[in-house]
């Protein structure tokens, strides 16, 4: 007689973004892919004037309490076994960050754990380790994010490379690109100052000519989706889908040809993204440029996935 098959314990994340929040709530056993039950995700702008002020703004604070009240009540009904909630670059960045985790805590009851630019970097490499297509070994992998981007070289046999750069798409359009849409010397600045960043990161990642090119987060997904002109976010079409240079290079000229106003309705173009999308493709046109890269292929999978896979290993661990 066989014992019955044990069901792989529950986990729950949160990754408390500059522009984005998200939820992921999934199924994990040792060596099994990740089983999805319930994600979420909402454009939340917690990062909003963090650049200029380096404060949270109580506005920003009180939407991503809300969510996150939300949040708790889900995560209770599918009674996890363990709950990781992480903030990036925002949060790191706020003189007033303790006032938001504390309020957190005191609100939620979550306690949130304020990671560098390297550990998310790590962290979400787990989670683009666990859906590459097959014979992808070395990569390069690129999170642009709402406060910073993160480059990741990772090659068989090595430990990863990570650089963390100050710029995001948050970052970036208050810095920077004050008109809408953005003049043709905002852009140019954007570009320089990308530019600049970009082989400051290079100079320290050796060779990486080799390795695939894997892009992950919410620019990258969105300008995907657009590519393909998807009336709802499938993530079955965007993962692993490859991006080409001159299609970026034709979605920001549609974007920076556009108002926020007009970009809204877009295909493909998620829900409150229309004000950062133009600054997340000049990024990423400006970098695979850089790095001459022709084409990126796409992750749906990025640091909430990560951060469930970093927490299971823990889990696991302590439970030998």
């Amino acid at each position: 007689m066989t014992a019955p098959r044990q069901h792989a314990p529950r986990f729950a994340g949160i990754d408390i973004g500059t522009l984005t929040c998200r939820l992921l709530i999934a199924d994990l056993a040792p060596g099994q892919p990740l089983q999805e039950v319930r994600s979420d995700r909402r454009i939340l702008r917690l990062g909003e004037g963090v650049d200029q002020t380096k404060r949270l703004s109580p506005a920003a604070m009180d939407r991503v309490i809300q969510c996150l009240q939300e949040w708790r009540n889900v995560i209770n009904d599918y009674h996890v076994e363990a709950s990781s909630i992480v903030a990036t670059s925002a949060v790191r960045d706020a003189a007033n960050r303790d006032e938001f985790l504390a309020r957190v805590k005191r609100e939620v009851g979550f306690d949130v754990e304020v990671i560098s630019g390297e550990e998310e970097a790590r962290r979400t490499l787990l989670g683009i380790r666990s859906g590459l297509p097959g014979g992808v070994t070395d990569i390069l992998a690129l999170d642009i994010g709402g406060g910073s981007t993160e480059f990741i070289l990772d090659r068989s046999g090595q430990k990863p490379m990570i650089r963390s750069i100050d710029i995001g798409v948050v970052r970036l359009c208050e810095r920077l690109l004050h008109h809408d849409p953005p003049t043709d010397e905002e852009v140019c600045q954007a570009q320089e100052w990308v530019t600049r960043e970009t082989k400051a990161a290079e100079s320290d990642m050796g060779d990486y000519r080799q390795a695939t090119f894997v892009g992950t987060a919410g620019t990258i997904t969105s300008l995907a989706s657009m590519a393909q002109k998807l009336p709802t976010y499938e993530p079955a079409r965007i993962h692993n889908y490859v991006l080409k240079l001159e299609t970026i290079r034709e979605l920001e000229q549609t974007l920076l040809s556009r108002t926020k106003a007009e970009r809204v309705g877009l295909p493909g173009l998620e829900k409150n993204r229309e004000e950062v999308i133009a600054a997340g493709a000049i990024i990423i046109r400006t970098i695979m440029e850089t790095l001459g890269q022709q084409g990126v292929l796409v992750s749906d999978l990025g640091l909430r996935e990560g951060v469930l896979i970093d927490m299971a290993v823990r889990e696991f661990r302590n439970n030998i």
